[in-house]
């Protein structure tokens, strides 16, 4: 294995150094036993693009009960704040595209690392693919909901079909720009960056400047029971249930942290700001919904600024991040699938595993993510109900991953498991071997108290992602994330009888 020492380096013209051969993110992938194979494309400025993109918090944040959004919206914030961190922490330990599944192999003990990894591997797949289905819906349906506002008629010859054909659309879309030379994606990163700041102010100053404003008693003390829940604390805890490109980022286990710090401190900022604008100027709920039923925030931009057109170009460049978002998530499904290929946790992982030689993408991985999102989408043609149901893992399997990542990372740490590097280190933090802090990392009790918070902030989000929209039950207002979850489990369980155990063993030292 390469160690810093054996880094070859010319001088550079500007009188800079380049590293001609291995650089150390070379090394710091092979001393967590990988293989160096994708090409490094992301710089921070792009990874934070990437970070504050998949969030589109302002643009996710323009509907909901007023009180219940604003202060919901702040516990969200402190709880995903909380989180970033402790994932920050992990990915700076082992810069991996495996993410939860690896730092659980590295973190659980001997006795439970192998089946704790590799179910922590299969939640990770279901929430994120699932995440992706969501997505392809949303971009379609938002398209369609543009369609109703500039052509009102259409509301007597909306089908639910139609939303599924334009998610189709932009699957293929989506795929493209996934699947081009490695560095297109890096560079829509940046673009859509700046678009995601400069659209903030352009949806923004219109609805504050033009529209009229409701009271601040409204906005701040108002609470909305929709779900028609015993109590506002029940409503509330179900209303606000709402890092995998580290071997394609020059330095990861510092510029990952930082730009998932800086991109939800920006995102946080951008975001309450628009919840609070949109609450203070968004007049009645009930016309606005009564006009575009499923996406009422275009109605009030268009109340608000008093134009058809204006409000088209506006909510259009919703669509336009929504659709960033879901770009960036389905590179992040893609490299999942292959980082648990790569270590034989998958059916199929001979073919999954592969990495295109001429665009250092896994192609393959990004043709199943997102064939499988299609197909999923069909059955939403069919029955709306049934597709939510199998698209409501997402939280279930995402937060249920990060649950279990930071909660080894709690035992760990209060056990004195993990020393400080040195430079004699070859192999660390992977199956069997000692683990180390890496560069970013909150210190002493500080890191301490934040990781016991996530645990709890996720438990918390993880029990109440189970729980139905409504007190009064029926079929379209259960929560079906249980037989999803079930689902993936039973089958992951089965697998892992027959092949599985045979196979994974946890991640792999390929060196």
């Amino acid at each position: 294995m390469a160690t810093e020492t054996d880094i070859k380096t010319v001088p550079h013209m500007n009188g800079s150094i380049l590293v001609e051969e291995d650089s150390r993110d070379n090394v710091t992938l092979e001393r967590l036993g990988k293989k160096p194979v994708l090409k490094r494309n992301f710089g921070f400025l792009t990874i934070l693009g990437f970070s504050c993109t998949v969030l589109i918090t302002w643009e996710g944040s323009l509907i909901g009960g007023p009180s219940g959004l604003v202060y919901g919206y702040l516990i969200v914030w402190a709880g995903t704040l909380s989180v970033s961190a402790v994932l920050s922490e992990l990915v700076s330990m082992a810069p991996t595209s495996g993410g939860q599944y690896h730092w659980v192999s590295m973190l659980a003990p001997p006795s439970s690392r192998k089946f704790s990894g590799y179910i922590t591997g299969w939640l990770t797949i279901a929430g994120w693919q699932a995440t992706v289905a969501s997505g392809l819906l949303l971009n379609g349906t938002l398209i369609q909901a543009i369609i109703l506002l500039t052509h009102p008629g259409y509301a007597d010859n909306m089908q639910i079909w139609h939303g599924t054909l334009l998610s189709w659309a932009v699957a293929l879309l989506s795929f493209t720009i996934n699947t081009s030379i490695g560095s297109v994606l890096a560079k829509f990163e940046i673009v859509v960056l700046f678009l995601h700041v400069l659209g903030f102010f352009a949806v923004l100053i219109p609805i504050v400047t033009l529209g009229d404003h409701t009271s601040a008693r409204d906005v701040f003390k108002t609470f909305l029971n929709g779900g028609e829940c015993q109590t506002q604390g029940l409503s509330f805890s179900i209303g606000i249930s709402g890092l995998r490109l580290s071997e394609e980022t020059h330095n990861a286990p510092v510029v990952i942290p930082q730009s998932i710090m800086t991109g939800l401190t920006i995102n946080a900022c951008l975001g309450f700001a628009m919840v609070a604008a949109t609450l203070f100027s968004m007049g009645d709920i009930d016309a606005a919904m009564a006009e575009n039923p499923r996406y009422p925030f275009m109605a009030i931009f268009q109340h608000a600024i008093g134009s058809t057109t204006g409000a088209a170009v506006m909510s259009s460049l919703v669509v336009v991040m929504c659709f960033s978002s879901l770009t960036g998530v389905l590179a992040s499904t893609s490299r999942i699938y292959w980082a648990f290929a790569r270590d034989r946790g998958l059916p199929g992982w001979r073919t999954l595993n592969k990495v295109n030689e001429r665009t250092k993408i896994p192609f393959n991985s990004v043709l199943l993510a997102t064939g499988i999102a299609i197909v999923l989408s069909l059955i939403n043609i069919g029955d709306e109900t049934a597709f939510n149901g199998v698209i409501s893992i997402s939280i279930a399997g995402i937060f249920g991953s990060y649950m279990m990542a930071a909660s080894w990372l709690l035992y760990c740490r209060l056990a004195g498991k993990i020393r400080e590097p040195n430079n004699d280190d070859e192999i660390t933090n992977t199956i069997g071997k000692s683990l180390t802090w890496g560069p970013w990392r909150i210190r002493g009790f500080l890191g301490v108290a934040n990781n016991i918070f996530t645990c709890v902030y996720l438990i918390y989000v993880f029990f109440f992602s189970f729980w139905p929209s409504s007190i009064e039950v029926s079929a379209a207002t259960f929560n079906w994330a249980v037989v999803p979850l079930s689902a993936v489990i039973m089958w992951c369980l089965l697998y892992y009888a027959i092949w599985g155990r045979k196979t994974y063993l946890g991640p792999i030292i390929e060196l």
